[in-house]
């Protein structure tokens, strides 16, 4: 299993178990919230309270699906950050690709770094994406779509 050397001495290694149980649950979950056979373009949206969510399909391929999440609201007091999901129908997972700033997530980061991202980041990412579509399909409700604001 890969690690990486820390100045503390000690050894991160990715729980790569663990990371696969999430990505398996977000595939799960996402599958509930995007259409059943999607195609690009295809968008929907949720209000979960005053939040406003918009799921985009931006790919689809033979094997894969990608799909953009951004909150639509203004000025909001928690805001979700924007990002990328791919899943992958084969192997049943869903990973986050994207996140705001960072164009690529990796599995794992020395630590410190120039971008102050954690070691898990990865994990940190998947999980949150997983908490955030619990939150969905337990608070939120369809709507029509959002126009895009210029």
């Amino acid at each position: 299993m890969a690690t990486t050397r820390h100045i503390d001495g000690k050894a991160y290694h990715v729980d790569l178990a663990e990371l696969m149980r999430v990505y398996e649950t977000n595939y799960a979950k996402l599958n509930r919230l995007i259409p059943t056979d999607p195609i690009v373009g295809d968008v929907r949206c949720y209000q979960a309270g005053s939040l406003t969510y918009q799921l985009e399909i931006i790919e689809v391929t033979k094997y894969t699906t990608l799909v953009e999440i951004c909150q639509d609201d203004e000025l909001p007091v928690f805001p979700l950050p924007k990002m990328v999901v791919r899943l992958y129908h084969d192997a049943k997972v869903a990973e986050v690709c994207h996140c705001e700033q960072t164009a690529r997530v990796k599995a794992r980061y020395d630590y410190p770094n120039t971008k102050m991202l954690q070691k898990d980041e990865k994990f940190q990412f998947n999980q949150f994406l997983s908490d955030w579509l619990t939150f969905c399909l337990k608070n939120g409700i369809s709507r029509a779509p959002i126009m895009y604001r210029s």
